[in-house]
Protein backbone atom coordinates (compact mmCIF):
# COMPACT_ATOMS: atom_id res chain seq x y z
CA UNK A 1 0.00 0.00 0.00
CA UNK A 2 0.81 3.20 -1.09
CA UNK A 3 0.45 6.95 0.59
CA UNK A 4 1.11 10.03 -0.62
CA UNK A 5 1.31 12.89 1.75
CA UNK A 6 0.98 16.48 0.16
CA UNK A 7 1.82 19.76 1.56
CA UNK A 8 0.38 22.59 0.29
CA UNK A 9 1.46 26.08 0.85
CA UNK A 10 -1.13 28.99 0.91
CA UNK A 11 0.93 32.26 1.31
CA UNK A 12 -1.63 34.12 4.42
CA UNK A 13 -0.43 37.09 4.42
CA UNK A 14 -1.41 39.56 2.55
CA UNK A 15 -4.77 38.11 1.82
CA UNK A 16 -7.68 38.83 4.45
CA UNK A 17 -10.18 35.82 3.62
CA UNK A 18 -7.17 33.03 3.73
CA UNK A 19 -6.03 35.07 6.69
CA UNK A 20 -9.03 34.88 8.57
CA UNK A 21 -9.77 30.95 8.10
CA UNK A 22 -6.08 30.08 8.92
CA UNK A 23 -5.83 32.45 11.35
CA UNK A 24 -4.89 30.97 15.05
CA UNK A 25 -6.24 33.69 16.97
CA UNK A 26 -8.89 32.20 19.46
CA UNK A 27 -10.98 34.92 19.09
CA UNK A 28 -11.22 34.05 15.54
CA UNK A 29 -11.78 29.95 16.12
CA UNK A 30 -14.51 30.87 19.08
CA UNK A 31 -16.52 32.81 16.05
CA UNK A 32 -16.21 30.21 13.86
CA UNK A 33 -17.29 27.28 16.54
CA UNK A 34 -20.20 29.44 17.48
CA UNK A 35 -21.31 30.43 13.93
CA UNK A 36 -21.11 26.34 14.08
CA UNK A 37 -23.40 25.11 16.39
CA UNK A 38 -26.01 27.64 16.36
CA UNK A 39 -29.11 25.38 16.49
CA UNK A 40 -31.90 25.73 13.20
CA UNK A 41 -34.21 27.47 16.38
CA UNK A 42 -32.34 30.43 16.65
CA UNK A 43 -32.51 31.24 12.67
CA UNK A 44 -34.94 33.35 12.12
CA UNK A 45 -37.76 31.65 10.10
CA UNK A 46 -40.50 33.17 7.81
CA UNK A 47 -43.62 34.81 9.32
CA UNK A 48 -46.57 32.86 9.10
CA UNK A 49 -49.37 34.58 8.57
CA UNK A 50 -51.71 35.56 11.06
CA UNK A 51 -55.33 33.74 11.39
CA UNK A 52 -58.00 35.47 12.17
CA UNK A 53 -60.40 34.12 14.94
CA UNK A 54 -63.78 35.21 15.16
CA UNK A 55 -66.76 35.06 18.07
CA UNK A 56 -69.70 35.45 15.61
CA UNK A 57 -70.99 34.54 12.74
CA UNK A 58 -71.29 38.13 11.27
CA UNK A 59 -67.59 38.66 11.11
CA UNK A 60 -66.89 35.98 8.65
CA UNK A 61 -69.88 35.19 6.93
CA UNK A 62 -72.54 37.84 5.29
CA UNK A 63 -76.10 37.61 5.70
CA UNK A 64 -76.65 36.73 2.85
CA UNK A 65 -73.99 33.67 3.18
CA UNK A 66 -75.62 32.51 6.60
CA UNK A 67 -78.77 32.59 4.21
CA UNK A 68 -77.94 30.37 1.90
CA UNK A 69 -76.14 27.92 4.25
CA UNK A 70 -79.79 27.86 5.97
CA UNK A 71 -81.30 27.05 3.02
CA UNK A 72 -78.91 24.09 2.46
CA UNK A 73 -79.36 23.17 5.87
CA UNK A 74 -83.10 22.53 6.02
CA UNK A 75 -82.76 21.07 2.04
CA UNK A 76 -80.36 18.41 4.12
CA UNK A 77 -82.85 18.05 6.91
CA UNK A 78 -86.19 17.56 4.52
CA UNK A 79 -84.45 14.94 2.37
CA UNK A 80 -83.01 12.34 5.68
CA UNK A 81 -86.66 13.15 6.82
CA UNK A 82 -87.68 11.46 3.62
CA UNK A 83 -84.96 8.96 3.58
CA UNK A 84 -85.56 7.98 7.20
CA UNK A 85 -89.55 7.19 6.99
CA UNK A 86 -88.79 5.08 3.65
CA UNK A 87 -86.34 3.26 5.35
CA UNK A 88 -88.65 2.79 8.49
CA UNK A 89 -91.59 1.58 5.73
CA UNK A 90 -89.21 -0.16 3.46
CA UNK A 91 -87.39 -2.38 5.65
CA UNK A 92 -89.06 -2.28 9.76
CA UNK A 93 -92.33 -1.91 9.39
CA UNK A 94 -93.16 -4.65 6.79
CA UNK A 95 -93.72 -8.04 7.54
CA UNK A 96 -92.15 -10.93 6.10
CA UNK A 97 -94.89 -11.55 3.87
CA UNK A 98 -95.04 -8.03 2.90
CA UNK A 99 -91.41 -7.94 2.42
CA UNK A 100 -90.62 -11.16 0.26
CA UNK A 101 -94.23 -11.38 -1.54
CA UNK A 102 -93.98 -15.15 0.80
CA UNK A 103 -97.63 -16.43 1.19
CA UNK A 104 -96.40 -18.69 4.11
CA UNK A 105 -95.29 -16.70 7.39
CA UNK A 106 -92.62 -19.70 7.95
CA UNK A 107 -89.57 -19.50 6.43
CA UNK A 108 -88.75 -22.06 3.68
CA UNK A 109 -84.69 -21.84 4.66
CA UNK A 110 -82.69 -20.90 7.53
CA UNK A 111 -80.66 -18.15 5.04
CA UNK A 112 -83.72 -16.33 4.45
CA UNK A 113 -83.95 -15.55 8.04
CA UNK A 114 -79.79 -14.89 7.93
CA UNK A 115 -81.01 -12.33 4.82
CA UNK A 116 -84.04 -10.95 6.56
CA UNK A 117 -82.35 -9.98 9.56
CA UNK A 118 -79.05 -8.78 7.80
CA UNK A 119 -81.29 -6.14 5.72
CA UNK A 120 -82.40 -4.92 9.04
CA UNK A 121 -79.93 -4.73 10.95
CA UNK A 122 -78.17 -2.56 7.57
CA UNK A 123 -81.56 -0.42 7.73
CA UNK A 124 -80.69 0.09 11.24
CA UNK A 125 -77.22 0.91 10.83
CA UNK A 126 -78.43 3.18 8.17
CA UNK A 127 -81.00 4.97 10.09
CA UNK A 128 -78.63 5.68 13.16
CA UNK A 129 -75.92 7.65 11.17
CA UNK A 130 -79.38 9.37 9.50
CA UNK A 131 -80.05 10.08 12.84
CA UNK A 132 -76.83 11.46 13.54
CA UNK A 133 -76.73 13.80 10.82
CA UNK A 134 -80.01 15.10 11.63
CA UNK A 135 -78.85 15.99 15.46
CA UNK A 136 -75.71 17.89 13.77
CA UNK A 137 -77.89 19.59 11.34
CA UNK A 138 -80.13 20.83 14.53
CA UNK A 139 -77.24 21.96 15.83
CA UNK A 140 -75.96 24.08 12.95
CA UNK A 141 -79.10 25.72 12.86
CA UNK A 142 -78.53 26.83 16.73
CA UNK A 143 -75.30 27.73 15.81
CA UNK A 144 -77.10 30.24 13.39
CA UNK A 145 -79.33 31.56 15.87
CA UNK A 146 -76.59 32.10 18.44
CA UNK A 147 -74.60 34.04 15.56
CA UNK A 148 -71.55 31.61 15.94
CA UNK A 149 -72.41 28.91 12.52
CA UNK A 150 -69.20 28.64 10.52
CA UNK A 151 -67.09 29.70 13.30
CA UNK A 152 -64.59 26.32 14.54
CA UNK A 153 -65.86 25.56 18.17
CA UNK A 154 -62.12 24.42 19.37
CA UNK A 155 -59.89 27.38 17.08
CA UNK A 156 -62.32 30.05 16.62
CA UNK A 157 -61.13 30.34 12.94
CA UNK A 158 -63.14 30.27 10.69
CA UNK A 159 -64.45 27.37 8.65
CA UNK A 160 -63.81 27.52 5.29
CA UNK A 161 -67.16 28.44 2.41
CA UNK A 162 -66.08 25.24 0.98
CA UNK A 163 -66.19 23.04 3.26
CA UNK A 164 -69.22 24.34 4.60
CA UNK A 165 -70.65 24.24 1.37
CA UNK A 166 -70.07 20.09 1.22
CA UNK A 167 -70.78 19.47 4.92
CA UNK A 168 -72.71 22.69 5.58
CA UNK A 169 -73.43 21.36 9.39
CA UNK A 170 -69.63 21.34 9.95
CA UNK A 171 -68.63 22.45 13.52
CA UNK A 172 -64.68 22.45 13.20
CA UNK A 173 -62.13 24.10 10.66
CA UNK A 174 -60.24 21.41 8.30
CA UNK A 175 -57.13 22.20 10.23
CA UNK A 176 -58.50 20.53 13.51
CA UNK A 177 -60.53 18.17 11.62
CA UNK A 178 -57.91 16.86 10.47
CA UNK A 179 -55.74 16.64 13.66
CA UNK A 180 -58.34 14.88 14.72
CA UNK A 181 -58.54 12.28 11.95
CA UNK A 182 -54.82 11.79 12.76
CA UNK A 183 -55.11 11.07 16.22
CA UNK A 184 -53.31 14.27 17.20
CA UNK A 185 -56.13 15.25 19.45
CA UNK A 186 -59.14 14.14 20.61
CA UNK A 187 -62.24 15.56 18.99
CA UNK A 188 -63.86 18.80 21.24
CA UNK A 189 -60.19 18.70 22.94
CA UNK A 190 -58.29 22.06 22.72
CA UNK A 191 -55.47 21.82 20.14
CA UNK A 192 -51.67 21.61 22.42
CA UNK A 193 -49.30 24.04 21.92
CA UNK A 194 -46.87 21.09 20.76
CA UNK A 195 -48.56 20.98 18.10
CA UNK A 196 -49.60 23.12 15.10
CA UNK A 197 -51.98 23.78 12.66
CA UNK A 198 -51.91 24.16 9.41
Amino acid sequence: MCGFLVWIFIPTSGNPVIDKIFSTDTEAVKKRETVKRKSPSNRKSPKKKDVPVYTKTSEYLTQQEVGHFQHLLVEKMQEIVGDVNSIEDEALKKSRLDATGDLSSMPIHMADIGTDNYEQEFALNLLDSERKILHEIAEALQRIEDDTYGICEITGRGISKARLEARPWARYCIEYAKLVEKGAVKQGDPVPESVELG
